[in-house]
């Protein structure tokens, strides 16, 4: 396994993170629990979890993740040997974002917060969370594949960033939380969080967690250089896309309880262009001799401004592919093959 920093700190986190978010809807407790010593005997030391898991969000699974996470550290008592990462679930601005969480309180002030870190330790059986992220921004913008920006015209509750970060900063000195992050975050926003965090001495943010896969590279348009000039690693998710880029959906085929086929909101990777992109990328892993799913990770493992790949699998053998990608380095030829296809179909499913 590979390590990289997080952030700023003197923290080292694997280079394939471990991704959660299927745990207690598509996988059980015990499946779970093997995934997580079959990552560790890895050399995986991050796992990434979310007060609002599993996906997708309903008020009789919510937390489900968390507790089978806080169960297994119970089980083996290695909760120190884990670089553990959660989010706090953000105000609920379109149907498919959950508004039931904390009895809809999700606005990101030092109260609310505080509940939310509470919840969370206690259904990770842990008295510190290593990076605590915010799930998506307060505010309203362009985020979750929207694309245009569009003016506020009202946004009732929405609390400041500067706000946000001085609670923040109260849950650090606690000692609950040790570092902070941001997710689905824009441009603006982490120019913002790094502003108010050097301005007035606040946490600094150290990572960002948002998409990131062969079909969906318009992190590199305006985060990548902030990634990597400012120390605000990506923590990549949807690596696969939904598992649209292990190539099994390709000529209208839908496996037996795969996500997509058992889930039809999830609709973002399935539009034409991204067919068309994904089997133009499978192409190119036939031809160099590898599967589309590990030349897919192991480009985004190989990207400087990544300081972690959140793979996500529902059983062993997918999970132990995901990891090997970590041992692939693609060739120069194969990358320059990758962008004649990106040049083609430039971010079909943003």
């Amino acid at each position: 396994m590979q390590y990289k920093q997080l952030g700023t700190t003197d923290v080292r986190v694997s280079l394939i993170g471990l991704g959660t978010m299927t745990w207690g809807e598509q996988n059980t407790l015990d499946d779970a629990h093997s995934q997580i010593t079959f990552a560790k005997a890895s050399g995986i030391n991050l796992i990434d979890v979310a007060e609002m898991y599993p996906v997708p969000p309903k008020p009789e699974t919510q937390g489900a993740t968390e507790k089978i996470v806080g169960e297994y550290f119970a089980k083996f008592g290695d909760r120190q040997d884990w670089i553990l990462a959660t989010k706090a679930t953000g105000p609920a601005q379109n149907p498919k974002q959950p508004g039931y969480v904390r009895n809809g309180e999700l606005n990101f002030n030092l109260k609310n917060l505080s509940t939310a870190v509470e919840g969370s330790l206690k259904r990770l059986q842990t008295d510190y969370i290593d990076l605590y992220q915010l799930h998506w921004p307060d505010r309203k913008t362009n985020m979750f594949g929207q694309l245009g920006f569009k003016e506020e015209e009202n946004n009732p509750g929405a609390v400041a960033i500067e706000e946000t970060l001085y609670a923040l900063s109260e849950l650090v000195k606690s000692g609950k939380i040790r570092y902070v992050g941001v997710s689905n975050e824009t441009p603006w926003g982490v120019a913002q969080f790094l502003k108010y965090a050097d301005k007035f001495n606040l946490p600094r943010i150290v990572s960002i967690q948002n998409p990131y896969n062969l079909l969906n590279r318009s992190f590199e348009v305006g985060l990548s250089e902030f990634s990597y000039r400012e120390q605000v690693g990506l923590l990549a998710y949807s690596p696969l896309a939904f598992g649209v880029l292990s190539g099994k959906y390709l000529d209208g085929q839908k496996p037996d309880g795969a996500r997509l086929t058992l889930f039809e909101r999830f609709s973002r990777y399935t539009n034409p262009q991204a067919t068309a992109a994904t089997a133009a990328y499978a192409a190119i892993a036939k031809q160099y001799g590898l599967s589309l799913t590990q030349m897919s990770l192991a480009f985004i493992n190989q990207r400087p401004f990544v300081s972690s790949n959140l793979i996500g699998a529902t059983n062993i053998d997918q999970l132990k592919e995901n990891i090997e990608s970590v041992h692939i380095t693609l060739s120069e030829e194969i990358l320059q093959a990758i962008e004649a296809v990106h040049t083609q179909h430039p971010n079909p499913a943003p």
